[in-house]
């Protein structure tokens, strides 16, 4: 394994990245969500590096500012296009025989590559896109929920016995059961902010793009219920795993998403 690690420089602070050196033409570049370290949850990005390398793909992931070994103040995923900007230009000149920047998010890392519009990149896989808008007077996740992803979670449910035992044996809080049941009647979906700028920002992007969609997590369910009221019922770029969570972490949802890399990058 070729795995080295760079220092490189975002508006006066010193990022940290790691890179899964390899010969191909087409490489990746991860940016993780939320605040997680660029290893990823359980190591995820770091087997997803030591794949692609494998099969001749570099591998760039880095912390953002403010999170695990980089400077500087952490401020969010909305205001980390400077930071995804300087791991490209970093990936770019640590290995100059690659032609083709390929990036992959998940979550609210998705959602700052598409506010980004992809600027530098040549193609983006965007996985399980965060849509929930914090800058809202409600903060709260659950009141923010779309009536038609709170239903898709009780069809969900409704199919899990471990679930319904819980609901026959009182282990469910009654006041929150009523308060989604309600939600869940209500007709109409009213898509957030942050949703609407990222639809707008992807749209100037006009390379390829690949959505994919966990079908058992709730963040991808909303993704989908706020895309369809914005019109994009029928997009042909969305693929969706099923049986996924939403780090993929089960082992048919895993070899799944580096399929989907893996086609992206030969492209």
């Amino acid at each position: 394994m070729n795995r080295r690690h760079v220092l490189f420089p975002c508006e006066g602070s010193m990022l940290t990245g790691t890179l899964d050196a390899a010969d191909g033409e087409a490489a990746l570049l991860i940016v993780s969500g939320g605040n997680e370290l660029r290893c990823g949850p359980w190591g995820s990005q770091s087997r997803i590096a030591a794949a692609l390398a494998a099969r001749g793909h570099p591998v760039f992931r880095f912390d953002r500012r403010g999170v695990g070994d980089s400077e500087g103040p952490n401020l969010g995923f909305r205001h980390s296009g400077p930071d995804i900007a300087a791991a490209i230009a970093t990936l770019r000149a640590q290995c100059p025989h690659v032609r083709r920047v390929v990036a992959y998010g998940n979550c609210d890392a998705a959602s700052a590559l598409m506010l980004a519009g992809g600027a530098g990149l040549d193609g983006m896989v965007l996985a399980n896109p965060w849509t929930f808008d914090e800058t809202s007077g409600d903060t709260s996740v659950e009141t923010q929920t779309s009536p038609a992803t709170v239903r898709a979670h009780y069809r969900q449910r409704l199919t899990d016995p471990a679930a319904i035992r819980r609901l026959l044996t009182g282990k469910v809080p009654v006041a929150k059961l009523f308060a989604s049941l309600r939600r869940a009647t209500a007709s109409t979906t009213t898509p957030s902010m942050l949703a609407r700028d990222m639809a707008r920002r992807l749209a100037s992007f006009d390379g390829p793009v690949r959505i994919l969609v966990a079908g058992r997590d709730r963040t991808a369910q909303e993704f989908i219920a706020q895309w369809d009221v914005l019109g994009h019922r029928r997009d042909s770029r969305i693929a969706t795993c099923p049986q996924a969570s939403h780090s993929f972490v089960e082992p048919e949802s895993r070899d799944w998403l580096l399929a989907q890399l893996t086609e992206m990058l030969a492209r």
